[in-house]
């Protein structure tokens, strides 16, 4: 619309323009075709700024049990065996699906120091969907640290790229507002589109000590899809989470326990915080695998605030004794 002006401009002004009314018409027809383009141009900026996201649509699945926990020396092998003992990753992916996997990439560690999800999880993940039939597996992390260190030494960049996955630093323009549901401590928060429009979202947090929500499970992992001040939404954290939670419903959880960190968390930095459990936990219901993986940590999981919300939520049960969980040593 400028260049559109300008012209008239010109034409009005020129001495051309004033002694020739052809000219000054020609002028502005020619200024005028040009505007359906600029329409056109601008209105996937503007859908894109107006754009509603809805809640996901959980796919319904019958697993094979509630909970599969795996033991066993490889990280791959054991997040494979977890998979197999839900049924397989075809009742979570179909042919053409585009499957978002979510690891823990926030911080600027090693594997060794169980800060960030173990990459061979994340690569066994992503082969396991492309085998199912999945189109695209995208991988990504809104990180707390440099993102191309975080994505590197973590070693799940190379890893994804070597299973045929897509991994790609968050891009900020993707990250549109939510409108939460009336009472929502969460609002009209801005989430990563890729997040919500996806037909399968994967979970995979690493199992880990924080110092202010006492432990990153699955639904602490959520946070990595968010934009704004992410500081603030640990304020009144749990019933954040729970509606974070809510509004992603993933279809599968699954918890990278193969290494966890103790104590100062969630960035660690000391080998001696870690403990290796060589272990992962695999299921639909998100509270009910953070409620597992608690015990891990010698920790009752009603007593981490975003079980206990997620539990009131409706998110799924806590009752560990009354789950029907398979557990294999591979």
């Amino acid at each position: 619309m400028k260049h559109f002006f300008e012209k008239i401009t010109r034409y009005m002004t020129s001495r051309k323009s004033q002694s020739s009314r052809k000219e000054f018409l020609r002028g502005i027809a020619v200024s005028l075709s040009s505007i359906p383009l600029v329409k056109a141009l601008s209105v996937p900026a503007l859908a894109e700024s107006e754009k509603k996201l809805k809640p996901r649509q959980k796919r319904i699945t019958q697993t094979m049990c509630d909970l599969a926990v795996v033991k066993g020396n490889s990280p791959a092998a054991i997040t494979r065996k977890a998979i197999q003992a839900l049924g397989g990753m075809s009742r979570f992916v179909k042919k053409g699906d585009i499957v978002v996997i979510k690891p823990n990439i926030g911080w600027d560690r090693a594997p060794e120091y169980a800060a960030n999800t173990n990459p061979d999880v994340v690569a066994t993940l992503v082969r396991l969907c492309y085998d199912s039939g999945a189109k695209i597996v995208k991988v990504f992390d809104n990180t707390c640290n440099s993102s191309a260190m975080c994505y590197t030494n973590s070693g799940i960049a190379d890893a994804v790229k070597k299973s045929g996955g897509q991994i790609s630093y968050v891009n900020s323009s993707k990250f549109i507002p939510v409108r939460f549901p009336a009472g929502s401590a969460l609002e009209s928060w801005p989430l990563y589109l890729d997040a919500v429009e996806c037909d399968s979202f994967i979970n995979v947090p690493i199992a880990k000590h924080h110092s202010l929500a006492g432990l990153t499970l699955s639904m602490k992992n959520l946070m990595g899809i968010c934009g704004g001040s992410r500081g603030e939404i640990h304020v009144n954290l749990d019933k954040k989470l729970a509606d974070l939670t809510k509004f992603i419903n993933p279809d599968l959880t699954v918890i990278d326990a193969y290494r966890i960190l103790l104590h100062h968390g969630p960035l660690g930095g000391n080998l001696n915080d870690v403990k290796i459990t060589k272990t992962v936990i695999a299921g639909t219901n998100p509270v009910l695998a953070d409620a597992y993986t608690a015990t891990l940590f010698d920790i009752d999981p009603k007593k981490i605030g975003s079980i206990r919300m997620g539990e009131e939520y409706g998110l799924g049960s806590a009752n560990i004794s009354n789950a029907k969980i398979t557990k294999i040593s591979v």
